[in-house]
């Protein structure tokens, strides 16, 4: 319903909106509320970022390649988020709350110029408000 109302391409720069919020959070504080505030930016930002790339993957292949490439995505995206999760303590071990957090500025600047880019394509996004 989101994708319908409102574009996928606006979902996904709520998402990416979302994580530079949550990462704001984070590097402001560490009280219980900066915790549960970035944890709530954190998971919805995700879902509109994972959200948003599975509707375009939708639109990058033939039907018969659809098994193949969902379970490769879905295979992908899973498997870095366990990853994620089993590596996050002995990362805020070794390096604390601040670097974790800087370390992750990267990925996002990433996601937001892969956004930029698309963007600025004449072909627009799949499912994007603008088309």
């Amino acid at each position: 319903r989101l994708i319908k109302r409102f574009g996928v391409e606006r979902l996904l720069w709520t998402g990416a909106a979302l994580l530079v919020a949550t990462l704001t959070i984070n590097l402001v504080g560490t009280t219980v509320w900066h915790f549960w505030t970035a944890l709530l930016l954190l998971g919805v930002g995700w879902n509109f970022l994972f959200i948003g790339g599975t509707t375009m993957l939708t639109e990058t292949y033939r039907p018969e390649e659809r098994a193949k490439t969902q379970a490769l995505n879905d295979f992908l995206v899973f498997t870095s988020t366990a990853l994620a999760s089993l590596s996050a303590g002995a990362m805020l071990h070794v390096f604390g709350w601040w670097w974790v957090n800087i370390g992750v500025i990267p990925l996002v600047l990433v996601i937001i110029a892969s956004l930029g880019w698309l963007g600025l394509r004449p072909e627009r996004m799949p499912g994007s408000a603008t088309t």
